[in-house]
């Protein structure tokens, strides 16, 4: 399987601002973990950076791949996957970690850790596996990245080893400078790139030992979160199979992942035994939180191993056991429906995602998930009768499925059939009033008939989620176009101004609240509002500034 680029990827990738390029470049190499996890009694990795400058880093980050459209933004698969990001953080080690997971529209196996507990994962990935339990193992162990600050240890290592590694290469250079013989400067040139390899080689170590880590406590993280501790053995099955498919090219045909979290027997085998002995120890239960339901594992016996920290219920006797059918798994359905619109989003067109599924209906009749996901390529390419009858067809089989309802909703608005699509939306409004998904896709509905009855009822059904959502770009522009529709300039100038940040054009921000200041007819709210936003907004600009980057738009002018 050979990797291949869309142009949804640029190819300049590699001239990326340099905040992007080192954030990046910790994700992937790490620093020294201990091989039995102690607690953390004196490192210095939490003085590199506090937790306000992490998150602020991973911030800035998640807007700079923004900027690039690296990210893939959808509300449906955006909820699915922080649905299965959330579940794994709360069984962590660290259940009070912030965490932000999103997707990337790229079609390579990869996914990544970076500071402030942002954790991306590619659409290639997902569409590779063949669980969510699979996709939920590599979530895991980049969440265990995250809890055991392996990247703030990157970054604390690469500081500690920077000077060592130039000190040994100027003194090298001197040594050589003070003789005129070729042998001198072979000698320097020699230090030189026997020092370069040993910080290459001390940084191959150190990941392998992060790696074993982020596997040991990522299938435990798993396990405590209900999904199926085998299934990262078979992922990792998995990604071995398209590694030795790609064995004997060049380097570029290798996946990303596979290069910063190479795959071997051994690793493989490990996963196998640690599922083994996790299901032989310990039994899957669902209890009720105040925050909801929560399944776990728990000892089968008094003399299993002590759980960790965090890990069962102590409410529980360690010698229970409940039959498997009693037991509440995972919901494959919203996984398929998931997986299926990534392949159609992350196509470089909609006619190529319905040239992929006839392709598939060649080799084989299509899944129900398949079918959605032709649906909504059908339904991208303005084929409306065909998506229409095939989401009226699924739905009648999955009753009530959000994804499904959403589909015949937004067919029937395009459609023209106003009455059919609103009876539908708000039914689900109705249903679900702080749902994402159902609350954008409705609004995109209502921003398209373009009249202000449209635009105040699409803020009305906004506005419940300004707390929640308003760190989503996709909230403040739908914020911001009804906003414009209801007459309600400043409103729309603030979502607006709010979307560029998000999106990765503070400077542009700045601008944009600075001429809305001048409004003589402001309230003394909104101008306190804008005041404060103005004065949040500089620091970013000016660190963005600091590390050499500015808003190429503006560069222009």
């Amino acid at each position: 399987m050979r990797r291949t680029q869309t142009p949804h990827r640029p190819a300049r990738f590699a001239l990326l601002p340099p905040i992007t390029a080192l954030v990046l470049a910790t994700a992937a190499v790490c620093a020294p973990a201990q091989d039995t996890r102690l607690p953390d009694i004196g490192s210095s990795a939490g003085n590199v950076l506090s937790p306000g400058k992490q998150s602020e880093y991973g911030q800035m980050l998640l807007a700079q791949l923004r900027h690039y459209n690296y990210v893939l933004e959808d509300p449906l698969v955006d909820g699915w996957l922080r649905g299965t990001g959330n579940r794994l953080a709360s069984s962590s080690d660290q259940p009070q970690q912030p965490f932000t997971f999103f997707m990337m529209r790229d079609r390579s196996i990869n996914a990544f850790a970076t500071l402030g507990g942002y954790i991306g994962m590619n659409a290639g990935l997902v569409l590779a596996a063949e669980t969510e339990d699979e996709v939920a193992a590599v979530l895991a162990h980049e969440v265990a990245h995250v809890t055991q600050s392996h990247v703030l240890r990157g970054v604390e290592r690469a500081q500690r080893d920077q000077m060592p590694m130039l000190l040994a290469m100027l003194g090298a250079i001197a040594v050589a400078s003070q003789s005129g013989s070729n042998s001198s400067d072979d000698a320097a040139m020699a230090v030189i790139a026997g020092a370069q390899g040993l910080a290459i080689q001390r940084q191959i170590d150190y990941t392998r030992s992060n790696e074993s880590e982020a596997d040991r406590l990522g299938i435990r993280t798993l396990s405590r979160a209900g999904y199926d501790p085998e299934s990262m053995a078979s992922m990792f099955e998995r990604m071995q199979a398209v590694s030795r498919t790609n064995q004997g090219g060049d380097r570029e045909r290798v996946p990303d992942y596979l290069r910063t979290h190479p795959v071997t027997t051994t690793r493989i085998s490990e996963a196998r035994d640690r599922a083994e002995r996790m299901d032989r120890d310990t039994v899957q239960v669902t209890t009720s939180t105040p925050e909801g339901t929560r399944t776990e594992r728990v000892p089968v016996s008094p003399g299993a191993e002590a759980p960790a920290r965090g890990f069962g219920n102590p409410m529980l006797p360690v010698d229970l056991r409940l039959p498997a059918n009693a037991l509440s798994g995972i919901d494959g359905t919203a996984f398929g429906w998931a997986r299926e619109r990534l392949r159609v989003l992350s196509a470089n067109t909609p006619a190529q995602a319905v040239r992929e599924y006839e392709a598939m209906r060649r080799n084989g009749r299509l899944t129900d998930a398949q079918r959605y996901g032709l649906a909504v390529a059908r339904q991208r390419l303005n084929e409306l009768d065909a998506a229409g009858k095939t989401f009226g067809e699924l739905l009648a089989e999955y009753p009530g499925d959000v994804w499904l309802t959403l589909g015949v909703a937004e067919t029937d608005a395009r459609a023209g059939r106003i009455a059919a699509a609103d009876q539908r939306f708000e039914t689900l409004i109705d249903r679900m009033p702080r749902h994402p998904a159902v609350v954008l896709t409705y609004a995109a509905a209502l921003a398209e008939r373009n009249t202000p009855e449209a635009g105040l009822r699409a803020q009305a059904i906004l506005r419940p989620l300004l707390n929640s959502s308003g760190g989503d770009p996709a909230f403040q522009r739908a914020l911001a176009r009804a906003s414009e529709t209801a007459g309600d300039p400043v409103r729309a100038g603030e979502a607006w101004a709010e979307a560029a940040v998000l999106g990765g054009r503070p400077e542009q921000a700045l601008i944009q609240l600075n001429t809305l200041k001048k409004r003589e007819d402001l309230d003394y709210y909104a101008r306190t509002r804008i005041d404060a936003r103005i004065a949040s907004i500089t620091p970013t600009v000016l660190e963005l500034r600091r590390q050499g980057i500015r808003d190429e738009d503006l560069r222009r002018r």
